[in-house]
């Protein structure tokens, strides 16, 4: 396959399909250590309540994540930045979100903040047809690094409010930033390869087998629906599905 070939234009999914929501109950596992995984969770680093210290996955995720990984040319590796997400943290981020949006948009409507909003936050639910990708523990924040885990320029910040947090921005200015491009493609080839689906206005937001995916695929039922944890020490200490 060309891991280098352009990012093609993404459609975004029509809410209106509801695909079918049946749990397969797979467990949320702990990303072990790997010489080419790394782990930078963001949240807890940043001292959000009920953030987690390292990154849960649905195993099946997990295993897709692996196998991403073995399509990246040697010297590249995957740094973690979030995957299973507490709706408490959920919850905090989509205000912490708004507050901003408003911040920077003093004359917007309340319905243009959640408009802007909802770009780069999904509004925090449990709802099997509305479920926040992150609470199934089918969703995954990352980038891609060095083999010393530092990260790669990929034209923009993890949860950088800007146009350029879209994953075409540089497919649509080519002559901006060539090295940004270049490994925006090549997460965005190998994530998919392996049937993860990008969320058009996060370059480092992949999902696989929740409600998000299954629209996206035109997949007729999704595999994950959401999932509850009690948190300890910023520990999973037990979940249970939803």
């Amino acid at each position: 396959m060309d891991i280098y070939k352009s990012i093609p234009k993404l459609e975004a999914p029509s809410v209106k399909r509801k695909p079918k929501v049946n749990d397969n109950r797979e467990p949320l596992v702990k990303i072990n250590a790997h010489p080419k995984i790394f782990i930078k969770p963001m949240y807890f680093e940043q001292g959000i309540p009920n953030s987690l210290q390292t990154i849960y996955l649905r195993k099946s995720t997990c295993e897709k994540l692996i196998e991403a990984l073995t399509l990246l040319p040697m010297h590249y590796s995957f740094i973690l930045y979030d995957g299973y997400r507490p709706l408490q943290v959920q919850e905090h981020l989509f205000q912490l979100f708004s507050q901003e949006v408003k911040n920077k948009n003093p004359d917007y409507s309340d319905a243009a903040v959640l408009e802007e909003t909802l770009k780069f936050v999904a509004f925090p639910s449990i709802e099997p047809y509305k479920t926040s990708p992150h609470i199934t523990g089918g969703a995954i924040d990352l980038t891609l690094g060095d083999l010393a885990g530092n990260p790669l320029d990929l034209g923009g910040a993890f949860d950088e409010m800007s146009e350029k947090s879209a994953t075409r921005y540089y497919e649509q200015h080519l002559e901006e930033n060539d090295e940004a491009l270049k490994n925006r493609r090549l997460l965005y080839n190998a994530m998919t390869a392996v049937g993860f689906t990008n969320y058009s206005e996060e370059w480092w937001h992949y999902d696989y087998g929740n409600v998000t995916w299954a629209r996206r695929v035109n997949a007729q039922e999704a595999m994950y629906s959401a999932v509850e944890a009690i948190i300890e020490t910023h520990q999973i200490k037990e979940f249970r599905y939803l």
